[in-house]
């Protein structure tokens, strides 16, 4: 009988033979309690025997025969070119080197390893404290238990991923491994998950999650309800609200006027403040106060009180139809300037109309003046100046025939 010589080659899948047969077989990575396959496959068989041995090197299967009374090992196929065995219910015991044997001349062995996966047996988060208050830094510790090969931990807040520091300790063949999380949070982070999640060969998507719970101080804002939109005027009302929010929710909210006495006629009714009835001393900040165990917070109304509305009649033109245009100013943000350019507008109208109908009167008047009232004028000629000889004779003439000179009359229209 020939001694048996093994095939030792830089490749564990693959020992050729002298007359071209070549033995072949894979590694297999199996999780625990799994079914693991190991599989012995000749290429040009000749009709060799085939056998599969333990890491003990105890004969599993024998050709198609099975001398090892381990039922969980079956056999799945047999024949002249492979032995296939099936190994259910794989435990971290049967991990090693199995072995396929061809008896060739010379014989060839070649192995195969068989690798167990074993996933994190618990995964649980610890939190240093299960309510913050905003602006404190907390510890939260993930710890994953007993798996084999090391777990990877990821943290999450929400869907961003964080940076944790993870240390590992090793408990005969199995690992536990604990990542710890630095987090610093805000009022945004109240009811947000925080999410291990475990990166393993032998598990998918496991994880597990804790709700942040913060507490933080109160957000306050101001509304205005009257008036709606537009300038708050003089002798017209003005109401506010004021609304908070916080964790827990305020239980104490108050109105006051900043270096200033509240008015007395200002009236607070829980979150509203109302004055029916604006002046210029209401002018001012106006504070809404909210507090909670956190702290406190506060939100401001600056109030200026613009004068009222104003309506300026322009000036009116007196005929023998007297009419008066009236010109409505309304004072508002979006229109002041061109209401002040359109009252300018009236009253150069109105001062020229006047004059053109002081004009007109005078013309009027100094018509029907000179239509009533004639010129009257007199001529005396002397009577006898053109017989006289000389220009002293004339006069002479002229001055004796004045008395009976003829008065005549002639009229101008």
């Amino acid at each position: 009988m020939k001694p048996l010589v093994l095939c030792l080659t830089l490749s564990p899948f693959l020992c050729p033979a002298g007359d071209g047969q070549n033995l072949v077989t894979e590694d297999v990575t199996v999780v625990e309690g799994d079914v693991a396959t190991i599989s012995c496959r000749v290429k040009n068989s000749d009709d060799s025997v085939i056998q599969l041995l333990n890491p003990n090197r105890q004969t599993i299967y024998f050709r198609d025969f099975r001398p090892l009374k381990d039922s969980r090992f079956q056999l799945v196929n047999f024949s002249n070119s492979e032995l296939r065995v099936s190994l259910t219910n794989v435990s971290i015991s049967d991990e090693g080197r199995y072995f396929c044997q061809l008896y060739t001349d010379p014989p060839q062995e070649i192995y195969t390893t068989i690798t167990v996966l074993v996933p994190p047996r618990n995964l649980v988060i610890d939190i240093e404290k299960e309510t913050a208050v905003e602006g404190e830094e907390i510890e939260l510790n993930c710890t994953a238990m007993a798996s084999r090969p090391a777990t990877t931990i990821r943290w999450f807040k929400g869907n961003k991923e964080l940076t944790g520091k993870s240390e590992v300790e090793r408990w005969s063949d199995m690992y536990t491994v604990t990542s710890q999380l630095l987090l610093k949070v805000g009022r945004e982070d109240d009811g947000v998950p925080v999410i291990c999640l475990v990166d393993h060969p032998a598990v998918k998507d496991l994880q597990t999650q804790r709700y942040l719970e913060v507490m933080y101080k109160p957000q306050v804002r101001v509304s205005q309800n009257y008036p709606l939109q537009g300038l708050t005027r003089e002798g017209e009302p003005l109401e506010l609200t004021c609304t908070a929010f916080g964790k827990p929710q305020p239980t104490d909210m108050r109105w006051l006027r900043v270096d200033d006495e509240m008015p007395q006629h200002v009236v607070v009714s829980g979150s509203n403040l109302l004055i029916s009835n604006l002046n210029k001393t209401d002018n001012g900040t106006y504070r809404c106060e909210a507090s909670n165990a956190v702290g406190k917070s506060h939100a401001d109304y600056m109030l200026f009180v613009y004068d009222p509305p104003t309506t300026i009649p322009p000036p009116t033109t007196t005929t023998t139809t007297t009419t008066t245009i009236p010109t409505t100013i309304t004072d508002s943000r979006a229109g002041e300037e061109g209401a002040i350019q359109s009252v300018d507008h009236a009253v150069v109208g109105g001062v020229v109309a006047v004059v053109v109908f002081a004009m007109l009167c005078l013309l009027i008047i100094l018509g029907r003046y000179f239509a009533r009232h004639k010129g009257t004028y007199f001529t005396h000629e002397a009577k006898g100046a053109d017989d006289a000889a000389d220009a002293d004779t004339a006069i002479i003439n002229a001055e004796g025939g004045q008395n009976n000179s003829e008065e005549k009359k002639e009229y101008f229209i």
